[in-house]
């Protein structure tokens, strides 16, 4: 259940317009290092962390919400192994975030944990499969999670995203997955991972599997991906605005501010301390890695923006009123 709390005073939070402005659009938030797998290809996790304690992970859920966030996901790690995550998607709901999300390996859902996350107000939840067979490199596949996919069709009341995943499995394989998507009732999707720093690394035959998939799936499904994957599979960059840091914020799990997953060392900064101010300026500050950027949470959440000028980061640094 939620943890009780005072209200907020509305003087501490940014809403209103200055919230339409500069407030994160989505804050993707680390509660445990710690994963049950160990994907080659993964740089996000490790095996011996301890869970962020709940406490500390509720403080963090408030300051995120006084930023006016609207749209909070759980990662990790793997978000399961933390034993209190759905109390703390219950909190989330509580303090009234538009979508409460969270991503997940699949592996340690069963039919209580499902409707636990319902009953506690999850509205998206994210699996990612690597292909139909286990490998060296993975077990994100379907011979270890077709019946997890099959329970959340049955008892999930939230929505479900199956993203289909090129580069770690023959990527022929990511047919079969979308097909599993469709047949289970949810959103297909396809991706393709991306080296530590974010950049696209596939083979000719992968990047064919991809564009004969983006093309099934229709514009619909691949929105902005179509406006960006294209080019960076043919060599060329496709540059943006990035807005990380403002519209998005990537929380790591010693509550620090960073610009995504894949560039931890550029930017860092206490949650605890982020202002206002803090929006502003990341949201007016260029990115040197923008044009070859592959993160979509990222790029989906800095696209509204598009047309509003990056002047620099000294630019308009006012606190509210």
């Amino acid at each position: 259940m939620p943890h009780a709390a005072k209200p907020f005073s509305r003087g501490a939070e940014v809403f209103g317009f200055r919230r339409l402005l500069y407030s994160p659009f989505l804050v993707q938030l680390v509660v445990t290092r710690r994963c049950n797998l160990a994907c080659a290809y993964c740089n996000e996790h490790n095996h011996d962390s301890t869970p962020v304690p709940t406490d500390v992970l509720r403080a963090r859920v408030d300051k995120i919400r006084s930023l006016g966030t609207f749209a909070i996901e759980f990662t990790g790690g793997e978000p399961l192994l933390h034993p209190d995550v759905v109390e703390l998607v219950a909190h989330c709901t509580f303090r009234g975030f538009v979508k409460r999300m969270l991503i997940t390996n699949g592996l340690l859902l069963d039919e209580q944990r499902i409707l636990e996350l319902g009953q506690a107000g999850l509205t998206d939840l994210q699996i990612s499969v690597d292909g139909v067979s286990c490998n060296a490199r993975t077990r994100k596949t379907l011979d270890n999670l077709q019946g997890k996919l099959e329970l959340l069709a049955q008892k999930a009341t939230f929505k479900v995203t199956l993203n289909a995943v090129i580069g770690s499995t023959d990527p022929r394989e990511a047919t079969e997955v979308l097909r599993v998507a469709r047949s289970l009732g949810f959103i297909p999707r396809v991706g393709l991972i991306h080296d530590g720093n974010g950049a696209i690394k596939l083979s000719d035959e992968q990047r064919t599997v991809y564009h004969d998939l983006s093309r099934a799936l229709g514009k619909s499904q691949f929105r902005l991906a179509r406006e960006y994957l294209p080019k960076m599979l043919a060599g060329k960059p496709a540059a943006f605005k990035c807005r990380a840091g403002s519209r998005y914020l990537y929380v790591d799990e010693l509550g620090k501010v960073k610009y995504c997953s894949q560039k931890r060392d550029w930017f860092s900064k206490d949650l605890l301390t982020y202002t206002y101010a803090d929006l502003v300026r990341q949201f007016n500050q260029p990115k040197a890695c923008a044009a070859w950027c592959t993160i979509g949470c990222v790029r989906n959440n800095s696209k509204v923006d598009e047309l509003r000028p990056q002047p620099g980061s000294q630019a308009g640094t006012d606190e509210p009123a």
